[in-house]
This record gives C-alpha cells, sequence and structure tokens, in this order.
C-alpha cells in the first residue's frame, strides 16, 4: 500500500543508527536435532555470498534413516544500508525451480506462545521435486509474509532501533517419499531447529 511503501521510505532516509546487537556464531548450530543428524556444511559460492551480503549464514545438510533436509539460514545485523534477505519465492524460480503448489503451513512449535505461520512450496526442476519451508525470523516474531516482514521492519525500527532479522528455509528432496510425508518430516524438524535457533540470534 502507499502507506507502507512511505513508512518504508522513512526507514531507509532515517539517521538513527540500529541498537548494537550480539549474536552467536551459527556456526556452532545443534548438529543433532532429535533424530536428525548433521551430514556435512555446505559452502555458499562466493557470487551468492556477494549478492547476499547477510552478516552471517548457515548451510547444511541433515538426515535421518529414509530422509535428507538441507538447513539454510542467512542473519541480517541491519537492513539500513540495502542488505535484506532475498525472497525464496523470487530466487527458486531463477535457479530454475519451477513451483507447482504452494501455500501456508501453521505448526505449533514449543516455546512459541502461538502456532506459527510459515510458507510452504512443492517446487521442481527436471525430474527433481522437493518441499521448500521458510519463514523470516526476528527477535519478537516468525513471520510469513513478505508484506508483514516489511511493516515489521518499520514497526520494530522505529519502536526498539531493531531491524535485524533472519531468513530460515528447509528443503525436504521428494526422493522416494510423498508430498505428505515431505511435509510430516519438514514439520518435524522446524518443530526441533527453531527452539535451538533462537539461542543463536539476539533477543
Amino acid at each position: 500500500s502507499l502507506i507502507l511503501a512511505s513508512q518504508v521510505a522513512l526507514f531507509y532516509s532515517a539517521s538513527r543508527e540500529d541498537a548494537a546487537l550480539k549474536s552467536r556464531p551459527l556456526s556452532g548450530f545443534s548438529t543433532g536435532l532429535g533424530d536428525w543428524r548433521f551430514e556435512r556444511e555446505i559452502p555458499l559460492e562466493p557470487e551468492v555470498v556477494e549478492v547476499l551480503r547477510a552478516d552471517d549464514t548457515l548451510n547444511r545438510l541433515y538426515s535421518k534413516p529414509g530422509a535428507a533436509a538441507g538447513l539454510f539460514v542467512a542473519w541480517f545485523r541491519t537492513q539500513r544500508h540495502g542488505q535484506a534477505p532475498h525472497s525464496p519465492k523470487n530466487c527458486l524460480p531463477g535457479s530454475g525451480w519451477i513451483p507447482s503448489s504452494s501455500g501456508v503451513l501453521e505448526l505449533a512449535v514449543p516455546g512459541e506462545p502461538r502456532p506459527i505461520r510459515i510458507n510452504r512450496y512443492l517446487v521442481s526442476r527436471g525430474d527433481e521435486r522437493s518441499l521448500v519451508l521458510y519463514w523470516y525470523q526476528t527477535p519478537n516474531r516468525v513471520i510469513a509474509s513478505e508484506f508483514a516482514a516489511k511493516f515489521w521492519l518499520v514497526a520494530d525500527s522505529i519502536r526498539h532501533r531493531r531491524s535485524d532479522t533472519a531468513l530460515v528455509r528447509v528443503v525436504i528432496p521428494l526422493s522416494g517419499i510423498g508430498d505428505r510425508e515431505a511435509e510430516e518430516l519438514g514439520a518435524d524438524l522446524v518443530r526441533r531447529l527453531l527452539p535451538n535457533l533462537r539461542n543463536y540470534l539476539p533477543s
């Protein structure tokens, strides 16, 4: 809307800097999440790092019997100077992944006062198919909508001098499993990783 656009413009033009923040390096993130076990780090290509401009990242492969999952986290200390998450909604087609369905998944997560809402995409590239779950995580909330993320960016900046956020993405390859099973696996991983992730992001 025009009002939100004006608020975002005001946010970027404001001279007041964000509050100083302390975070734990994502490299120390847990290698065991319930039945999910760390397999390996996946290095980001230099050109991806340059475009992303995140202050910290995590890109790992986890697995459990009969399933695998990719976990990607990009954390941004501030969004005042042009750094901001790149929406998977736009990046996936750019990488050749074509969405076949999309929606929002609602999950009850330990430690959260109410069910969280995250994005759910089924994508394909040639013969490959995957389930993609992603959300934006700020100090006080989990956000699915890009529009809502912009709204809270402005609100938190004004009230708390905070514009830090993390993009969190989970990818479940649909190799030998169905859509429903993949969704259950993804939901299980999200429930296990989110409480742990809060320990690494500024509160």
